[in-house]
This record gives C-alpha cells, structure tokens and sequence, in this order.
C-alpha cells in the first residue's frame, strides 16, 4: 500500500512513519518483557501496520535516495523517542536503596507520611554506623521518593533496579490512577 504523497513530501511522511513504528516498537518491546500482554499485542498490530506501509512506500522509490535517508533518520529518532515515552510512561515497579549516615529514620518516616512502604536496616560503611532503607515502589514514584531522600540528606547513596515481580500489594504514594496511564499498567 503506497501512500497517495505528493513525492516532496514523501520523505518527511517516510520519517514521521518511522519514528512512530519505531517508537511504538520500543515501547512494546519493554511491555513484554514486563508481561503486559495487551498493551504488547496492541502496539504490535499498530506497529507493524505502519511498518508496512512505510517500507513499501521505500521500496516502490528506491531510485530516490532521500527516502533511503529519512528511513535511517527515522528509525535513529524513534530509537530515542521511544526511550523518552516509556521513561514518561514508567511502566512497572522499581526498588531503591538509600543509605544515610545517621538521617536514614527521618527520610523514613517522611516516606512512611506519605504512604510508601520502607524497611530499615543498620549497618556499618567505611565511615561508621549507616542506616539503609529499602523499599518497593511503582517507578513512577521513584523520582519523587529521590528527591525527598535528598531534600532529608543531600548526602544520600540512592541505588534503584527495575522489578520483575512482587508479591506484595503496593500501595502508591498518589492516589490510584484512572487516566491513561492505569489502562497501561492492567495486564
């Protein structure tokens, strides 16, 4: 399927194609590996509609060099594009790590004011007696729970993984959402 373009235009069409395939393509690739099994399949179908719809339109000009160049130029950008949605997005859940010399319990209790989870453990670092918190969180709330550790000790070591599943129930330092971003995390 070509795409009825004016031939001026159909380089920018080609890199606009490709950037959202290849967005969408790097967004589903981080669905599944975190098991979101709709949203994966979703993106799928869009991604490889557009995909085809794109290549055919490079194949059928290939003697126009121009598309050959936005069709690099658009997977580069999706690339990064792709990178940027899913960081927005923030699908999945995170733990982090903080070690305070000796304000561990106030950034503790801030969390718990806010509703976060945290457990507290002593332990000794290269300078003495440190206080290390950890907690389980949506990744969403990581930022924030940072920035607060280091409002409390600006000092702070923060460590933060990806999470591939926990069994407990999360309770999240916001209210629940019911935009567009709580039909993303459903499974």
């Amino acid at each position: 399927m070509t795409l009825a373009i004016p031939l001026a235009w159909l380089p920018l069409a080609i890199f606009l194609a490709r950037i959202t395939d290849v967005s969408l393509g790097t967004v589903r690739t981080i669905a599944v590996v975190k098991g979101r099994i709709l949203i994966a399949s979703l993106l799928g179908f869009v991604e490889v509609l557009i995909w085809v719809i794109a290549v055919s339109n490079v194949v059928n000009s290939l003697d126009r060099p121009l598309n050959l160049i936005a069709w690099a130029a658009g997977f580069a950008v999706g690339n990064a594009v792709g990178i940027a949605i899913e960081r927005r997005l923030a699908l999945g859940d995170l733990v982090m790590r903080i070690i305070s010399r000796g304000q561990g319990a106030e950034i503790a209790e801030s969390l718990r004011n806010l509703g976060q989870r945290v457990t507290e453990f002593e332990g000794k670092g290269r300078s003495g007696p440190v206080q290390l918190l950890y907690l389980v969180m949506d990744r969403v709330d990581g930022d924030r729970v940072e920035k607060l550790a280091r409002a409390i000790d600006q000092d702070c070591v923060v460590v933060s993984e990806d999470v591939r599943h926990a069994n407990i129930k999360l309770r999240p330092m916001m209210t629940p959402r019911t935009d567009w971003r709580g039909v993303l995390k459903r499974k």
